[in-house]
């Protein structure tokens, strides 16, 4: 798989509307936009934007890692539509 194949992939993934409920991801950005707020003027806020865009990444590598590169299901989630869409489109010229 190419470098543009595996980045296609992990955004058609990463943008499906299917991969996370509506719920979870109202829920995930009031806390992100809460504590973008609160931390805002705190002078140790870019290292608290940094600490969690490196947690971000860790987890998303060890979750595809556990899904064998979003191929099975592992954990919460058992959706594969997303992944499986973008084989398929993948492997059409």
């Amino acid at each position: 798989m190419s470098i543009r194949e595996t980045i296609a992939l992990e955004l058609r993934v990463a943008l499906s509307r299917t991969a996370q409920p509506v719920w979870f991801r109202v829920v995930k950005w009031m806390l992100i936009v809460s504590a973008a707020f609160y931390f805002w003027r705190a002078p140790q806020f870019w290292w608290w934007v940094a600490g969690l865009f490196g947690l971000a990444v860790g987890l998303h590598l060890v979750w595809r890692t556990k899904t064998r590169r979003w191929t099975q299901p592992w954990g919460g989630w058992n959706d594969l539509a997303a992944t499986r869409r973008a084989a398929r489109d993948a492997d059409q010229p």
